[in-house]
């Protein structure tokens, strides 16, 4: 139902799912020659401890039949979300200090219809509730006559909250007994953030808006017999739609955020095995390209490619009432950082402090979900 509501036509009777995800990142960010501490040029400095924080997941889902060609359903889900912690002083400290993270909160409302056995559509609304909070160091530039001081001053803090809308669509098409295609669409969001802007000059009531990416999503499943099943899934993602966010307080620009990501795909593939009648392993592979590429990238969010390796398995407990456990290890290479006067990166403008260095980048995904048919529990 995320990726799209037609899919509610595939479960009979009154359905309810609930996921549990555990995030657990690491991501170490190492300085190199050519970055500068306090105007100060350095050699080499240690690599960062983990600067991204675990976080715990939920989300639900609920449809219910109407009649034998109408469904009524409800997604709840946090789509984009990013919680970090760098040490204040540290060389990268103009770019990522403190803590710095986004909360988002989804509901989608969505209604299905049941055209005739081989294809469904589905549309529904998102109403999205997100908090954000971005903290980074300042320096300041001082001319003394004889030269230029360049001193930390403190920290820049962006904190709000606020609402933002969109909708998702999809169609599910049933050529086969044994084959089913999904193709679901989750529109861009344009984020509105209200709140306060914090500099060493002192506060402002401040806002901004991001303009998270819309998604396409297709996804095949091709049952070759009575055990095995084949997954296949393409996804793109219009990161290049988020741009430049401007912080416009006091009625005027008072900083940007060239955030100025470019498009994602993701290709994955899997297997699913009917073990028995009780119990369902599967595990796929996926290649996913990143948001953030080396003209643009920071210690903040070091994305570039990765690879995902996953899996899981169902089982049924008692009639009606089925568990899910999934595993995903997700790798990237390690990503080089080069936001100096040269390297046309666009934060550089924002600080004219030189960073430059890599990052390396590993998470584990562990996911828990339990799916109720409720028809058949109170039977």
């Amino acid at each position: 139902m995320f990726w799209n509501p037609a899919v509610m036509t595939q479960f009979s009777g009154v359905q309810s799912s609930s996921t549990y995800t555990g995030f657990l990142p690491n991501v170490k960010n190492t300085p190199a020659a050519g970055s500068t501490y306090f105007g100060s040029p350095i050699i080499a400095q240690g690599t960062t401890d983990n600067t991204f924080q675990a976080a715990f997941i939920p989300a639900g889902y609920f449809s219910y039949q109407l009649n034998p060609n109408l469904w009524l359903g409800m997604s709840l889900n946090s789509p984009f979300g990013l919680s970090v912690g760098f040490p204040e002083n540290w060389v990268g400290r103009d770019y990522a200090a403190g803590d710095t993270w986004l909360h988002t909160y989804n509901a989608a409302p969505s209604v299905a219809y049941r055209i005739n056995d081989w294809i469904s559509v589905g549309v529904g609304v998102q109403i999205q509730y997100a908090k954000a909070n971005l903290n980074h160091g300042v320096t300041a530039f001082i001319n003394t006559g004889n030269g230029i001081l360049i001193l930390p001053v403190g920290d820049g803090n962006l904190s709000g909250d606020g609402w933002g809308y969109g909708f998702t669509a999809g169609v599910t098409l049933t050529p086969t007994p044994t084959t089913s295609v999904g193709i679901g669409y989750r529109s861009g969001i344009n984020q509105k953030l209200n709140g306060i802007l914090t500099t060493p000059l002192g506060q402002a009531a401040a806002n901004t808006t991001l303009d998270l990416p819309g998604m396409v999503s297709l996804g095949i499943r091709q049952r070759l017999d009575a055990q095995w099943t084949l997954l296949g899934t393409v996804e793109w993602t219009n990161w290049n739609r988020i741009g430049t966010s401007n912080v416009i307080a006091n009625g005027v620009t008072a900083t940007t955020l060239p955030f100025q990501y470019r498009d994602s795909w993701l290709f994955s593939g899997g297997v699913e095995y009917q073990f028995n009648e009780r119990m369902t392993l599967r595990t796929g592979f996926g290649y996913e390209t990143g948001a953030i590429d080396d003209q643009v990238r920071t210690p903040l969010i070091p994305d570039t490619n990765r690879v995902w390796a996953s899996v899981g398995a169902s089982y049924v407990i008692i009639k009606g009432l089925k568990a899910d456990v999934a595993y995903s290890h997700v790798y990237e290479p390690n990503a080089s950082v080069n936001i100096s006067a040269t390297s046309g990166n666009p934060w550089f403008a924002t600080s004219g402090v030189t960073y430059i260095g890599n990052a390396s980048t590993r998470a584990d995904i562990i996911s828990i979900g339990l799916n109720w048919k409720w028809d058949d529990v109170f039977k």
